[in-house]
C-alpha cells in the first residue's frame, strides 16, 4: 500500500472514531436533558390507577417547601412519583458516556490533524528538495 493510500485510510478511520465520539456526546447530552426534565419540571401523580383528577406536584428541585421529600412524612402522593434515584441514575449513566465520547472525539480529531500536519511536512520537504535540485543544476 502506498503512503498516500495508507494516509487516506488512516484519516477515514480517524473520522469514524471522531463520529463515534460525537454520537456518544450527543447521547450524553440527551441523558443530561432527561435528568434536567426529571428535576426541573412539574408533574402529576395519580392517587389510584384510574384517577381522573391527579395531584399536581412541584418539580423535585425547585420547590417552595424546604425539600421535595417532605411529602413522605405527610403521606403525599408526589413524593413517590419521581424519586431521586432515577434522576441520579440517569446522571450517573451520562458520566462514562461523556468520558468515552470526549476521548473518542479528541483521539479522532487529533489523529486527523496530525495526519494533515505530516502531509504538509512531506509537501514542504518535496518542494525544498525540488528547489535544491534546481539550484544544484543551475550552479553547474
Amino acid at each position: 500500500m502506498r503512503s498516500r493510500e495508507y494516509d487516506l485510510d488512516f484519516r477515514d478511520r480517524a473520522g469514524r472514531t471522531r463520529a463515534w465520539g460525537i454520537g456518544l456526546l450527543s447521547l450524553a447530552t440527551l441523558l443530561w436533558a432527561w435528568c434536567a426534565v426529571l428535576l426541573l419540571t412539574p408533574y402529576e401523580a395519580d392517587r389510584t390507577d384510574d384517577d381522573a383528577y391527579p395531584v399536581e406536584c412541584e418539580s423535585r428541585l425547585l420547590t417552595d417547601l424546604g425539600t421535595a421529600n417532605e411529602g413522605v412524612r405527610r403521606g403525599d402522593y408526589c413524593a413517590d412519583e419521581r424519586d431521586w434515584p432515577e434522576a441520579l441514575a440517569v446522571l450517573g449513566l451520562s458520566v462514562p458516556v461523556s468520558v468515552v465520547g470526549v476521548a473518542l472525539f479528541t483521539t479522532g480529531t487529533l489523529s486527523r490533524r496530525m495526519s494533515a500536519h505530516a502531509e504538509a511536512m512531506r509537501e514542504l520537504d518535496r518542494i525544498a528538495d525540488a528547489k535544491d535540485a534546481r539550484d544544484a543544476a543551475a550552479s553547474r
